[in-house]
């Protein structure tokens, strides 16, 4: 497969002075074992030094645009860079269609799919910084990345979904919710949960998980749903 570079470049918005870097970026590990001729490397490194980028970036803008406490701003941080937003806006950049990787890794959908979309704009952040130096990485992750905070906070994604849940039963309905483990199968190594979330008696939702917590969260998830939360 011969990567369209140029194209990529244009949706970004940086013209590489080394497209190696970009092509390193866009290849991934499984890559490299189907094609032993490959003259270049696989992304990780690349990606190692993107996440530091990416952190530093978001933190500096958090720190002097918000007085918020050390917690809040944390939170906030977290929901820009976890995988679930990096992979969202790197589908947004159109970066699946340029990346370099095995058969098998290619017919591989879901949360593995979303990983590897994540990992890949880790790695054009570290090549953006390499190539270009840190104020067009900056301008880079901000124009694709910060600029998702208001929607985040709007959201309140950046709360574990049962503070939400918790946070917005107290404020609409003046109740705070409780949990109960409706079921509980499979050996040791292997449970399942099934949890529900209750406002006094009335069950809001069920959840299901590995562990009751997990179950909880999903539960409250739910809830947050089925309440218009």
């Amino acid at each position: 497969m011969q990567q369209d570079i140029e194209g990529l470049e244009g949706k970004i918005k940086i013209k590489f002075k080394n497209t190696d870097l970009i092509r390193t970026a866009l290849t991934h590990r499984s890559y490299l074992n189907e094609n032993r001729g490959y003259k270049l490397d696989h992304n990780e490194r690349l990606e190692f030094l993107g996440d530091a980028v990416l952190e530093l970036v978001v933190t500096e803008n958090l720190f002097n645009n918000f007085p918020n406490p050390e917690g809040e701003l944390t939170n906030w941080r977290a929901s820009l860079v976890n995988k679930d937003m990096l992979s969202r806006v790197s589908r947004e950049l159109g970066v699946e269609e340029y990346l370099l990787m095995s058969r098998g890794e290619a017919k591989d959908t879901g949360r593995a799919r979303d990983y590897l979309l994540a990992n890949a704009l880790e790695a054009i952040i570290g090549a953006v910084y390499l190539d270009q130096g840190y104020e067009p990485s900056k301008k880079f992750i901000l124009e694709n990345i910060v600029v998702n905070l208001k929607e985040v906070l709007e959201s309140k994604s950046y709360l574990d979904p049962k503070s939400h849940f918790q946070e917005e039963a107290q404020d609409k309905v003046g109740i705070t919710p409780s949990y109960r483990v409706l079921s509980e199968t499979g050996p040791d190594h292997d449970k399942k949960f099934v949890v529900g979330v209750y406002l006094n008696d009335e069950e809001v939702a069920e959840g299901s998980g590995s562990s009751k917590q997990e179950a909880q969260r999903n539960a409250a998830k739910k809830g947050l749903e089925v309440k218009g939360w």
